[in-house]
């Protein structure tokens, strides 16, 4: 905890605390009264400054000449590039090639002429690779995104700002957890500040590494990762984080990726506010319910808003999905006249729509395939529309969300 107000005094010379608001439409939704921690408002757009200054602040004379580096695809690069730009030290950062050009041009704004960026490899691995060389080489600090005291001290100012705000200990508190930097941040603040609240920590289904960590007691490396919760989507979670969770215990939730795109989507519609996937997940996690009673306070940190505008149409599509208004499906057409017209009469309902057609001509004479995405206005349409096609002389078989052919069209 002095490692934690030692931090919030630092950031005090350079940050203005994020506000904390009231949120109307998940009160009502859930029938709690819910806050939202709004670090999408930061200076840099997430928590991840708070964590970066509080460690390159700490450096000594010695260590702040040599300079620091970090690998990053997005927020950790951002909240280095903002430390390095008000402490005056020189950073190197290395990006993986997919990184968008919105997020590149937000480190190169944030950093300034403290910052080199350096472009390479095609995943994040690369770049961490490439970052611990130069670390080796130069003598250049590394800045962990989360596996670090001083990165950990500094995400949990986040809770210092909220119990001061609030004014008094909630009864809950849903925090995102990627590598596990904030949770354990926020673990160490309220188990001293605020012992009764309950803390949920909520992760991306498709990357539940502290689940598994929990499960195997200790970090342990995911076979595979859905890497769309890129925020959040970290193969294997740090150490200090680890021992954090095991001495605290939160409770800990997994949300499923389309839940997520469901309430990026509310949040953007209803509330205006633009979140990253990792930003709503907090938030999503309201939405599989949290057994309080009703009115109890709970806080939810919306962790980002650094959303690339073109990612909404992917979240569109995974939230229709999600809610089982969207399903893609296989239709064996007869290479006759007439064919698509019975399927447009005879197997579709009146409110269901076609989003999807693509048809493929083989040199078979007697049937020709076509890709079919059909959008539904009420999910209780579906059992419906399979009963028609089960009805129907036409070949079709439903496309799984897990397939490879699905993927392919989302």
């Amino acid at each position: 905890m002095d490692d934690v107000e030692r931090a919030a005094t630092r950031l005090e010379e350079v940050s203005e605390p994020t506000p904390l608001q009231r949120s109307a439409r998940l009160s009502a939704l859930t029938g709690l009264e819910v806050w939202l921690k709004r670090e999408d408002l930061n200076e840099v757009r997430s928590y991840k400054g708070r964590g970066a200054y509080t460690l390159i602040a700490s450096l000594s004379d010695e260590e702040r000449a040599r300079g620091v580096t970090c690998a990053s695809a997005g927020n950790h690069a951002q909240g280095v590039a903002f430390a390095c730009a008000r402490t005056g030290v020189r950073a190197r950062i290395f990006l993986p090639r997919t990184t968008p050009r919105q997020k590149r041009q937000r480190i190169a704004a944030l950093g300034g002429d403290w910052v080199d960026v350096v472009i390479g490899g095609d995943t994040y691995d690369d770049a961490a690779l490439a970052s611990a060389t130069w670390a080796a080489e130069s003598g250049a600090t590394p800045v962990p995104a989360f596996d670090d005291p001083r990165t950990i001290a500094g995400q949990g100012t986040v809770a210092t700002e909220v119990l001061d705000q609030l004014g008094t200990a909630p009864d809950a508190v849903v925090v995102p957890v990627g590598g596990g930097g904030l949770l354990a941040g926020m673990l160490v603040v309220l188990a001293e500040r605020a012992s009764a609240a309950r803390v949920l920590g909520a992760e991306p289904a498709g990357a539940a590494s502290m689940a598994a960590a929990v499960v195997a007691g200790g970090p342990v490396e995911l076979e595979s990762v859905d890497s769309f919760v890129d925020g959040a989507a970290v193969r294997r979670i740090g150490e200090h984080p680890y021992e954090a969770v095991r001495r605290h215990g939160p409770d800990l939730t997994t949300v499923p990726e389309g839940m997520v795109c469901v309430e990026m989507l509310d949040l953007y519609q209803s509330d205006g506010i633009i979140a990253e996937p990792a930003g709503a997940l907090a938030t999503a996690a309201l939405r599989q319910g949290l057994d309080l009673p009703p009115g109890s306070t709970v806080v939810c940190v919306l962790s980002g808003g650094n959303n690339d505008v073109s990612r909404y149409a992917e979240v569109w599509e995974r939230a229709l999905v999600h809610e089982g208004l969207k399903h893609y499906f296989l239709v064996e057409f007869p290479q006759e006249p007439g064919a698509l017209r019975r399927f447009l009469d005879e197997v579709l309902g009146p409110d269901d729509d076609i989003v999807l057609f693509e048809y493929v001509k083989r040199s078979n004479r007697e049937t020709g395939p076509a890709l079919v995405g059909v959008e539904l206005q009420d999910r209780a349409d579906y059992r419906p529309l399979l009963d028609r096609m089960d009805a129907s002389p036409l070949r079709v078989e439903p496309v799984s969300p897990d397939s490879p052919l699905f993927r392919f069209v989302q």
